[in-house]
């Protein structure tokens, strides 16, 4: 059978491309392109540690944010299928041992990883736990940490449904406040987790938690383009599953996150032409490996195009 496309599913398709930010399954946080809170320069934490905010909030303002992703994720943990929860092993396979020159970003990401045996990995919003089950299996000792408890619970159960009995202690806390001692982490792990959050804290509390010459593995959606961000403010459709202050970040935001890391790397995947077509109710999977070598075509004869790519993966080392 084939899928074709109306006029008002080509409509949504547009509208998700500008609005959303590409959040994949499990993806944790908030998000403002332009802070809705006060500029009053104060430093705040949820628990009373003085931080400094990227966007001058108090701890008022960090609870209200974080209150609001609390029901947003509560609402995505009951849409789980259950029936889902059990992986496919081609799946589990397919991030084992990625390469590095993979096209694909959450490949990357594992591939990036490394041997993690024995590691301890904390996985920065942890979510349904999809990505969980994948640490657990490589061998970590994984730390999964997020501020939802019903995602939590989604996620323990996915360990059950899949006979996973690896090393893993879950957190429900904020990614705000990780409630870990300095210099515990070997390896942060996060998928679309940054772009929901105060970048500054985050990038204070990362490097607080990981050891020396320890690193951070992020996946995020990434818009540069003007023309996109102008595209956003007049389309008001709006994803049900999309927390009121989640945004897509630019490289600019990236860089400065990573700024007091001893090294910055980052590499785009996902042009917006092929992230479009992305979008089209085609058969589930009939089309992602085409775009993908479309993307890894295109990247590699024009590199600068790498600005326009709407998913980067980033990886610090302290």
């Amino acid at each position: 059978m084939h899928a074709y496309l109306n006029l008002p599913q080509a409509m949504v398709a547009v509208a998700q491309l500008v609005r959303a930010p590409d959040c994949g399954s499990g993806s944790r946080g908030f998000e403002s392109p332009q802070s809705p809170f006060p500029q009053s320069g104060r430093q705040f934490s949820a628990t009373g540690l003085r931080k400094t905010s990227q966007f001058g909030m108090d701890s008022e303002n960090i609870r209200s944010w974080e209150n609001a992703e609390v029901a947003r994720s509560a609402g995505a943990a009951g849409r789980v299928d259950a029936e889902t929860l059990k992986t496919p092993d081609s799946r589990i396979q397919r991030y084992m041992n990625p390469p590095l020159d993979t096209w694909h970003s959450l490949e990357y990401c594992f591939a990036l990883l490394g041997d993690a045996r024995g590691k301890v990995v904390l996985e920065y919003g942890c979510g349904d736990g999809v990505n969980t089950l994948l640490l657990a299996l490589r061998g970590a000792k994984v730390i999964a940490i997020d501020i939802s408890p019903e995602l939590i619970q989604v996620a323990r159960q996915r360990l059950e449904v899949n006979h996973v009995e690896g090393d893993v202690k879950f957190i429900v806390g904020s990614a705000h406040d990780i409630p870990l001692p300095d210099k515990s982490i070997d390896i942060v792990f996060g998928v679309n987790i940054l772009h929901h959050l105060d970048l500054k804290i985050s990038a204070e509390e990362i490097w607080r938690v990981l050891k020396e010459n320890g690193r951070a593995i992020f996946q995020e959606p990434v818009r540069n383009s003007s023309l996109i961000k102008l595209l956003r403010k007049m389309v008001p459709y709006r994803l049900h599953d999309i927390s009121p202050f989640e945004r897509p970040l630019t490289d600019k935001e990236l860089i400065e996150y990573g700024r007091e890391f001893s090294s910055y790397s980052s590499r785009g995947f996902s042009l917006p032409t092929t992230e479009a077509i992305r979008r089209i109710p085609f058969p589930k999977n009939s089309h992602a490996k085409v775009l993908n070598k479309i993307d890894r075509s295109i990247l590699r004869l024009i590199p600068a195009l790498k600005y326009f790519s709407e998913r980067r993966v980033v990886e610090l080392i302290k």
